[in-house]
Parts: C-alpha cells; structure tokens; sequence
C-alpha cells in the first residue's frame, strides 16, 4: 500500500480525516489531494454528519505539497494547471456545510496552510508553524484567491511580511492574529480537540450551517482576478525549476531573475 492516502473514519456524527505521507511530513500528493476533495464533496450528501475534522497523522498537519511532484513541469501552462487543481480541491473544502476542525500539530506549510485556512476553528500545539516559504524555497506564486484567504484570516499586514520574508509564524503568533482559536501542550491536545468537537456537534444544525454560509458570503474572493499572466510568468520561469531542482539537492538555489 502507498504512503500517501488520506485516511477517515466515521465516529457518531463526526468525519474523522487524516492526512498521511510520514516520510515526508505528510506533503501533499495528488492523489491525496483528490481524495480529499472527495471526502469534501460526499460530506454534503450525508445528512447526518455534524462535523468534519482533518489533522495529519504523526505529529506533522502537512508541510506542503510533495516537491517531487515539480519536477515535470515544463513551462507556465502547467503552473496554472497545477493552481487550478489545488483550487478546487480548496473550493470543495471551503463549501462543506458543516464545520471543519483543523487539528494542528508541527507544519503546515504552503498546500498545508491552504488546508489549515479552510477549517472553520483550528486547535494547535506548542510546536505548529504556518508559513508560505516559497521566497526563499522554490520560488513559485500563490494565487489571489489564497492571498485573500490568508489576508482574511491573519491580517494584511503580517500576512505579506510573512510571505516577503519566508518566514513560519509560531502557533502563539497565528493565535494573536486570530487564526488559530487554541493553542495547547501536545498532552493535552486530544482532551482540548474533543471538547471543541463536542460543543460543535451539539449546536443546532441549520444555524451552524446558515453561519458558515454568512461566513463565505462576507468573506468571499470569487471576483478575484484569477491573474495567470502572474502564474504563467512565475512556474515558467528558469528560477522556478533553479527552485525545484534545489530543493532536491538540498542546496540553497542560485536566483537568477529569468
């Protein structure tokens, strides 16, 4: 059996998920991608599920997408592709009408953080760390869509020091900023995230829904320009496969601005 799969369970009204790809500290792969946005689009068609958890497994949420998966690019086309998919892997998460807990533990890095802001309530340990490093890594682009997220939920100002400067905000700072709704020590992160599961699964359906519905209206980016000449510049850039093929090395990547 392969590594990387997203696993779920049901527990009572609640849809457990887990991201898993322990080698690589759960990094997303596509196929875990598409089984996610699965297990998003069939959360609406059963009528009895109250909440949706996703974590990773083994001490790690998901510390981006697994790099490998670059290595085929060849030009911008293909960055806008890979975008798109993510998109709507993201979109399918985000339209799940019951709540979503994220539960978080050590990275949650780049396709990893997307995933922690699509969760209505995160909790975190001590260790969590969010960031979009791609500055300083491999040197590709976000889309407006994830930018608007993340403005949303952490604030303008920190979120582009955050992304201009590659670096990862402790679990404290993602709290200050509103993020993260409670951080805690390791032993005592399953107590915390049951009683948040809890007091979700025994609020009153409709509202619960009809909130999470009031949220995506007033927060929403779908008049966001979707800017691929911005995407198709960056992924087929000399620099961007300079990032990909350093990354793999384990060097720090040589930036030459083409």
């Amino acid at each position: 059996m392969s590594e990387d799969r997203v696993t779920h369970r049901r527990d009572g009204s609640v849809l457990w998920v887990e991201l898993s790809n322990p080698r690589r500290r759960n990094a997303l792969t596509w196929r875990m991608y598409d089984e996610l946005q699965r297990l998003s689009t069939a959360a609406n068609d059963d009528p009895d599920l109250r909440v949706v958890v996703v974590r990773g497994a083994g001490g790690s949420f998901a510390a981006g997408t697994d790099i490998g998966q670059f290595a085929g690019f060849r030009d911008g086309d293909d960055g806008i592709a890979y975008e798109r998919r993510i998109g709507a892997v993201v979109e399918a998460l985000l339209a799940v009408r019951v709540p979503v807990v994220g539960v978080v533990e050590g990275p949650a890095i780049g396709g990893g953080l997307s995933i922690a802001a699509c969760c209505d309530v995160l909790v975190a340990t001590e260790d969590a760390r969010f960031g979009v490093p791609i500055a300083r890594t491999l040197g590709n682009v976000i889309t407006p869509a994830t930018v608007h997220r993340l403005r949303d939920r952490l604030g303008a100002g920190r979120t582009m020091a955050m992304l201009l400067t590659a670096t990862l905000l402790t679990a404290d700072d993602a709290a200050t900023a509103g993020f993260v709704h409670a951080v805690v020590p390791a032993d005592e992160l399953e107590a915390k995230v049951a009683d948040v599961v809890g007091r979700i699964a025994a609020g009153a359906p409709l509202t619960l829904a009809a909130l999470k519905e009031l949220d995506r209206r007033v927060g929403g980016a779908a008049g966001l320009d979707p800017a691929e000449d911005l995407l198709s510049r960056v992924y087929g850039s000399e620099d961007f496969r300079e990032g990909v093929a350093a990354f793999g090395e384990r060097r720090s990547p040589q930036w030459r601005n083409r």
